[in-house]
């Protein structure tokens, strides 16, 4: 069959799109390699803090991957079950108007986020902190003593959850909306009750999407800038306490407050932990793409 003009030039439009994404991707990384080598072939003297490059960005990249990994675990279960109930018991009203307040949560500033946090979750989580620190100290996450402030990384943690919640839930919710009706009318033909119909058709179906936008949603944590840096009252150091007054940052965060004021060798070391910053994400979406292809047999259409 002859190829007709319009599909060869989509052809070749799609295939240069994804050769310039590529393209761009290597720039990025040729660029971060090119401007953090200064900083990773200097003296152990030279780099802020006056220990080595590695101990420089460690407790930045153990910031950012606690952050964000607490901030996945809130908010992919209680996303998933946002889009369970939009799509399957909500009325169509209900579950359009929810619909629309849960993708609005996504077109609100970061910096928003920030100040909310900073204003009104860290004074509302004094008195939790303390009954957590009072009652369930001897776990390493709340060994307290509890910040005076409030500004802890849980809150950090609550405002990262809150912001990729609508990016989970708007990606899963599609998913589900997706799932073969026959499959829903056979589980139910067969006497399953509405729930088990939803463990035995719809999340199976959706599971590869519920792994994409969990990831899409790291992704976000990971890189998070402006709300981190309101929130957090950073002391440095690395510590599973989450209640407390001393809180690693995120890398993202100490490239915003250190950039404007840093010279020389520091911009250097910044770039460097961006690098770092840069091939986490890149992995983190590696594996999701790994783990998305390996939930590929199940396509639900069968």
């Amino acid at each position: 069959m002859k190829e007709r003009p319009g599909d060869r030039i989509f052809s070749r439009l799609s295939t240069g799109a994804g050769v310039l994404i590529l393209a761009v991707l290597a720039g990025v990384a040729a660029f971060l390699l090119v401007e953090a080598w200064p900083a990773i072939i200097a003296p152990a003297n030279e780099i802020p803090g006056g220990e080595g490059l590695v101990l420089y960005i460690w407790p930045l990249l153990f910031g950012t991957l606690l952050s964000a990994f607490f901030a996945l675990l809130i908010a992919a279960p209680l996303a998933t079950s946002i889009a369970l109930f939009i799509t399957h018991y909500a009325p169509r009203r209900l579950s359009q108007a929810l619909g629309y307040v849960i993708d609005l949560l996504a077109a609100i500033p970061s910096i928003i986020y920030g100040l909310w946090g900073f204003f009104v979750l860290a004074d509302a989580t004094k008195g939790p902190t303390r009954w957590l620190a009072e009652h369930l100290g001897f776990i390493p996450l709340f060994a307290g003593p509890p910040s005076a402030t409030g500004r802890t990384m849980l809150v950090a943690i609550i405002v990262l959850a809150v912001m990729i919640l609508p990016i989970i839930s708007a990606v899963v919710r599609e998913a589900f909306r997706q799932t073969p009706r026959l499959h829903e009318e056979a589980s139910l033909a067969l006497g399953a009750t509405h729930w088990e119909m939803i463990r035995m058709a719809v999340l199976p179906f959706g599971r590869s999407a519920i792994v994409g936008a969990s990831m899409l949603g790291l992704g976000r944590a990971l890189g998070e800038t402006m709300a981190v840096a309101i929130v957090l009252s950073v002391s440095g150091g690395v510590t599973f306490n989450l209640i407390s007054s001393g809180n690693p940052s995120t890398i993202a965060a100490n490239i915003a407050l250190q950039f404007p004021e840093s010279t020389g060798i520091d911009i250097n070391a910044l770039i460097a932990s961006g690098l770092v910053l840069f091939a986490v994400t890149l992995a983190v979406n590696m594996l999701a793409r790994a783990i998305i292809n390996r939930r590929r047999e199940f396509s639900g259409a069968n």
